[in-house]
């Protein structure tokens, strides 16, 4: 039996600390799961004197990932540096000198996986990355072996903990967007540079890696079709609740026919579905395959503690391999399939999918405005199944809202163009796409 399992991390900010706080405060816990210890044997990071709360030894923190990577002790190498460059590098130098590598950066892996997965493959090293979606949810271990005999057919995802709380302050309390985003970096929900959440890139990351891990096929970043929840309005929640649905950030993926969708947007989803109750910071990413239908899992996406536990957790089953002598691993593919196994499919363009919508105009207040609306929808082949038009403003502009049938994205575009043109509609009209039976999966 070995004496310990010897980690070194590149990276000791947020998660980074998570992680050892976790490794230092739980040793018995592991030692009992594991057989022995997960010894901290090196610590990289630009700044060595900010107190991240947790006693360790000076001796092994450095400024060199080099030397982390180059220990011949070391047995794991863990990444939470985050960002491109240099970390790619450093994970694939790790893999090179046929260390085993843990990670948590999405990015990371939303753009270079293949080129990763590919390395680690051909190195015969194993590399866990379930810090790297949803936080504390072990959604990662569940896709690649719990749900491994499921024909996976599509994925709803709340993988964002900002924006679901901004948008559940703006559901529950009727706050504007800026209202709820300003609370959200009060709370250190959101950082002071909130782009990346807010506009969606963020949830797109993370659906890249699951939509690979589903369907068997590389899925790029650049064929993600993304929207972000800063042009959501408290008006379009207060009418998506005159409908009977909430507005949630989703990322969905699904597979038809040979080819996926994946794509990233604001989406109404009825109320009664166990997605539209997951409030606040939490996440939530609902899966349905053929065999056991509608799994869900649900819980906190981010944060030091949970995300540093799903990194340790990949330490522990990398670890388990380590000590059984598995010295190579290689034992799961890094991305589900056999890397020889993986087929490129085609990512349907966002002009060719179809949903239900939900369009709110801005139209004048007077007879014939929404016949002539309808007669433009029409001639898309667009049909409406529901419509709102709230308030008197003779001569004026009042909101005109209406949900449709099934229609073909790019029918709707085009007839928006079209509507949004007129002299009657003062406004760019708002798009919301729906989710629900008639759609497809019921999430």
């Amino acid at each position: 039996m070995r004496s310990a399992v010897r980690v070194g991390i590149i990276g000791f900010g947020t998660v980074g600390s998570g992680v050892v706080k976790i490794l230092v405060e739980r040793q018995e816990l592991i030692r009992r799961r594991l057989g022995c210890p997960i010894e901290i044997a090196g610590i990289a990071d630009l700044d060595l004197k900010r107190d991240r709360g947790v006693a360790i030894s000076k001796a092994i923190l450095t400024t060199d990932a080099n030397r982390i990577i180059k220990d011949p002790e070391i047995d794991i190498v863990v990444e939470l540096m985050g960002g491109y460059d240099p970390a790619r590098r450093y994970l694939l130098d790790a893999i090179g000198d046929r260390k085993h590598v843990v990670t948590a950066n999405k990015a990371l892996l939303a753009a270079y996986g293949e080129e990763i997965f590919s390395a680690a493959d051909a190195a015969g090293v194993d590399i866990g990355f379930e810090g790297s979606v949803g936080g504390g949810i072990p959604i990662i271990r569940a896709m690649k072996e719990g749900l491994s005999a499921e024909n996976i057919t599509a994925i709803y995802g709340i993988v964002n903990g900002t924006c679901n709380y901004i948008l559940t302050r703006m559901t529950d309390e009727g706050k504007q967007f800026s209202e709820a985003l300003s609370d959200a970096q009060r709370l250190g929900y959101a950082e002071a540079d909130p782009t990346l959440d807010i506009g969606g890139a963020d949830s797109a990351h993370k659906l890249a890696i699951l939509a690979n891990l589903a369907f068997g096929t590389p899925v790029s970043i650049k064929d993600i079709y993304t929207e972000g929840v800063d042009k959501v309005t408290a008006l379009d929640i207060f009418f998506a609740e005159e409908f009977g649905y909430k507005i949630k950030l989703l990322a969905i993926a699904k597979l038809a026919d040979g080819e996926i969708e994946a794509r990233v947007h604001p989406t109404m989803i009825p109320k009664e579905y166990l997605l539209s109750k997951v409030d606040g910071v939490y996440n939530a990413i609902y899966i349905a395959g053929t065999s056991v239908g509608e799994t869900l899992f649900y819980g906190p996406g981010a944060g030091a503690i949970p995300t540093g536990a799903a990194v340790v957790s990949d330490l522990i089953d990398i670890a388990r391999n380590i000590i059984k002598g598995d010295a190579m691993g290689g034992r799961v593919p890094p991305a589900s399939f056999l890397q020889m196994s993986r087929t490129p499919l085609t990512v349907k363009r966002v002009e060719e999918i179809e949903s239900l919508y939900y369009l709110r105009f801005t139209a004048e207040d007077r007879p014939g405005v929404l016949s002539k609306i309808s007669g433009v929808l029409g001639q898309y082949q667009i049909s409406i199944s529901s419509v709102i038009q709230q308030g008197r403003k003779a001569g004026g502009a009042v909101p005109l809202v209406m949900m449709t049938h099934r229609a073909r994205e790019r029918d709707v575009q085009e007839a928006l163009r079209q509507v949004n043109q007129v002299n009657y509609v003062s406004e760019p009209t708002v798009l919301i796409r729906v989710e629900g039976p008639e759609a497809g999966e019921a999430p």
